[in-house]
């Protein structure tokens, strides 16, 4: 069993010499490491002997490698008293491979794979200096779907050109193979003349109990609200030319959604519009893309599982942490918050910034 074992240990040092260097050492570090040797040399199994220190078993296993290696001066920190020890180029290289095979990692994590591997303890606070210079990235990492293809960008500036071509064929933009021949028709009313009009279209369902700011507080951190609910889904339509809409049906079926395509399109009469929704069902179902087209709304559809390539979820994120700390007393108030916020966020043109460098190089010029 792993409680009874014990390691040979090389006598570098004789008892009376741990007994003496004790009775001088200054240093807690130096202390804890000569227990633990001389704790070995009176039989003590190494989870015991790492124990007694207020160390782990793996630490244990470790100081005793480095003292039957090298004696005191292998098992004292490398970083005591002097610069940080550095890793090699071929080091740092090989330390880079396997932090990006495991990835991602916690700093403590980290910093046990370089005593592992390198044998080598650097001081915690200059850890963080150290993967700098490595250029490691350190941030909430980013949830990617599984079934987000790898050329995810690729796919969605082709679909853009593909929507800007200034040769369209016959054939609708948002028809697809096997669908209906019936109903492909854009309805009488409806012009498309007057320049063209982008925009994102998502579904959020922001709540008035939702909390995303830190705020100052005297005595307990705390918001008294009313038991305030809002049951309809936020549907936000995030235009960078022409005008932006945010409506709320009573749910996500694709007849409502088809109602916020002609809510979209009533506010936004003349132009042709392309639009950039996701693939949720209502979306991408041949119902939604046959009215969007009557509509004279042409769908540019994200790739799947790419929530991240509509910059419209930037603009719930900033709504919702601007909404969070204001107080209302019925759904009817929280949707005109909602509508005043939304209004206000998308006239700003920078939560699409890259978005529009990535994918709009060549067309701002058809843009109304």
């Amino acid at each position: 069993m792993s409680g009874e074992r014990r390691k040979e240990i090389v006598r570098h040092l004789s008892e009376d010499d741990l007994d003496r260097l004790l009775a001088e050492s200054t240093d807690e570090k130096l202390t804890e490491r000569l227990i633990f040797i001389k704790r070995i040399y009176k039989g003590a199994t190494l989870e015991d002997a790492a124990d007694d220190v207020g160390r782990s078993s793996g630490t244990g296993t470790r100081w005793a490698r480095r003292w039957n290696k090298g004696g005191l001066g292998l098992l004292m920190p490398n970083f005591g008293g002097g610069k940080p020890p550095k890793l090699g180029e071929d080091q740092r290289q090989r330390l880079l491979d396997l932090l990006r095979d495991g990835q991602p990692w916690k700093k403590q994590e980290i910093q046990h794979l370089i005593n592992e591997e390198f044998d080598v303890e650097f001081h915690p606070v200059y850890l963080s200096t150290f993967l700098e210079n490595l250029s490691l990235s350190y941030a909430i990492p980013r949830t990617k779907r599984p079934s987000r293809p790898e050329n995810a960008e690729e796919i969605l500036d082709e679909r853009v050109g593909d929507a800007f071509d200034d040769e369209p064929d016959d054939i609708p933009h948002n028809k697809c193979e096997g669908d209906d021949e019936e109903g492909w028709v854009v309805d009488e009313e409806i012009r498309t003349d007057g320049g063209t009009v982008l925009g994102f279209l998502d579904t959020s369902h922001p709540q008035p109990w939702d909390n995303s700011q830190r705020l100052y507080t005297v005595d307990d951190p705390h918001i008294t609200r009313p038991l305030v609910k809002l049951d309809e889904p936020a549907v936000g339509f995030y235009a960078l030319s022409g005008e932006s809409v945010v409506q709320f049906p009573a749910n996500q079926e694709k007849e409502r959604i088809c109602e916020c395509l002609e809510g979209i399109r009533e506010q936004n009469p003349g132009q042709r519009i392309l639009l950039v929704p996701d693939n949720f069902s209502s979306h991408v179902c041949e119902y939604t893309r046959r009215r969007a087209h009557q509509l004279g709304i042409d769908l540019v559809f994200l790739p799947v599982g790419s929530p991240d390539l509509n910059p419209i979820e930037q603009v719930w994120k900033s709504l919702k942490w601007e909404a969070s700390p204001l107080i209302v007393e019925s759904a009817a108030e929280y949707r005109a918050l909602l509508t005043q916020l939304f209004e206000q966020l998308t006239t700003q043109l920078s939560f699409a910034a890259s978005w529009i460098e990535e994918y709009l190089g060549g067309h701002l010029q058809k843009l109304r």
